[in-house]
């Protein structure tokens, strides 16, 4: 319960301090880390029902959209950590699932549109194939005003 702070270091991102402590009595050193708390607005689903913010359920949905897609581990992490930005930056205590749906959809459609789609077609729920085509002809015309 008694101890000195050797030493204090920020971590690469910023995001967390490590430091070196002492114990003033048995004179073991052991480090702690330190982070800032953030809390995150709960989600609300499409049933009403409320449910934490959960980084690692829209990660697991982002390997599975972009599997064997050219997409490192870490550019989807670091666009789950832009998502968590925004929510903590709105402010709101609570946010629809959609609008976590449509951030992560606007994020894989500038990212990889392949991955995009196979993304659109589990959250959209497509009921059939001319869904799936004119959420693809959408993309395609998007693609189309871009290049113009």
């Amino acid at each position: 319960m008694d101890d000195k702070v050797i030493d204090s270091r920020l971590s690469k991102e910023g995001d967390m301090i490590r430091r070196r402590r002492e114990c003033t009595h048995c004179l073991r050193r052991f480090t702690t880390y330190e982070r800032v708390e953030e809390t995150l607005p709960l989600v609300i689903k499409k049933d009403g029902r409320r449910e934490n913010f959960d980084r690692n359920k829209i990660l697991a949905g982002l390997h599975k959209a972009c599997e064997k897609r050219p997409i490192s581990v870490e550019v989807l992490e670091k666009l789950v950590d832009r998502i968590e930005q925004r929510l903590q930056e709105s402010g709101e205590r609570e946010v629809p699932s959609r609008v976590v749906g449509e951030q992560i959809m606007q994020e894989l459609q500038n990212l990889d549109e392949v991955a995009y789609v196979r993304f659109a077609s589990v959250y959209r729920s497509f009921k059939d194939v001319n869904e799936f085509m004119n959420e693809v002809k959408e993309l395609l015309e998007k693609g189309q005003k871009k290049k113009e």
